[in-house]
């Protein structure tokens, strides 16, 4: 019998008068403060309304996230752990945004974007860059984890105040719809809604996908989350920041 998918992408939109709270990614914990340096949340504009998305630091000019993160206007907060503790945290802007050139959203096939920062960030003990997995890695990795300020409960809108993190266990691709170019997680525990962009670890410690959207079936089975595959983009990727990297885009 088919099972019919409804997908959920996992952005959060908040308008100003929305809060923020502090709790649980979906299954679980707060994260050590700082330790996962690299990370990236991402205060946008888009029509009119503010939205949240996270991200990660690959070096000193550019941040990857999802293709379905993109905005009319982006700040990058670096150094964050508790949302509301800013004395150590830098705020960057956006100077190009790029987005996949084969990004879908029907099925958000390709679901990755970089980012080059007008400035260069300033790598501390708390703003550190993630290495990323090779190109043409085929097995699937164990021992994953994905972090964000998204959403704890799954019916509320609120985001968290503070860094959480959650370990993931990947499945094979018959189980996750063949969708090409993904790693897929099953289960209650895993990225939630204000967790787009933000990175798959695992156990080496290399970012291995971008958090992309979810499945839910129609039938009340396990949510399928779904993580952009970062080995399948490497030349993308590599390409974009050996041309960019040292080149001002803007006069």
């Amino acid at each position: 019998m088919n099972i019919q998918l409804k997908l959920v992408i996992l952005i959060l939109v908040l308008t100003l008068d929305d809060q923020v709270h502090s709790g649980e990614v979906i299954g679980g914990h707060v994260a050590v403060p700082h330790s996962r340096p690299y990370m990236v949340l991402m205060e946008m504009e888009h029509n009119n309304k503010i939205k949240y998305c996270g991200g990660f630091l690959l070096n000193e000019d550019f941040v990857m996230t999802a293709a379905h993160c993109q905005a009319d206007s982006y700040t990058l907060l670096l150094g964050v752990h508790h949302y509301d503790e800013s004395n150590d945290i830098q705020k960057l802007f956006v100077e190009k945004a790029f987005p996949h050139e084969d990004y879908n959203t029907e099925g958000y096939k390709n679901d990755i974007m970089l980012l080059k920062m007008k400035s260069k960030a300033n790598f501390s003990k708390i703003v550190k860059p993630i290495d990323i997995a090779d190109q043409g890695y085929d097995l699937l990795p164990q021992h994953c984890a994905v972090s964000g300020w998204g959403r704890t409960v799954r019916n509320r809108r609120e985001m968290s105040l503070i860094l959480m993190e959650a370990n993931v266990t990947l499945i094979g691709s018959e189980q996750c719809q063949n969708k090409e170019h993904s790693y897929c997680s099953k289960g209650d525990t895993g990225p939630s809604v204000g967790d787009s962009g933000g990175p798959l670890v695992c156990e080496d410690g290399k970012a291995y996908g971008v958090v992309s959207s979810t499945f839910k079936p129609d039938n009340g089975g396990p949510l399928i989350d779904y993580y952009a595959k970062i080995p399948d983009f490497r030349q993308w990727i590599d390409s974009i920041m050996k041309k960019y990297q040292k080149v001002r885009l803007t006069k």
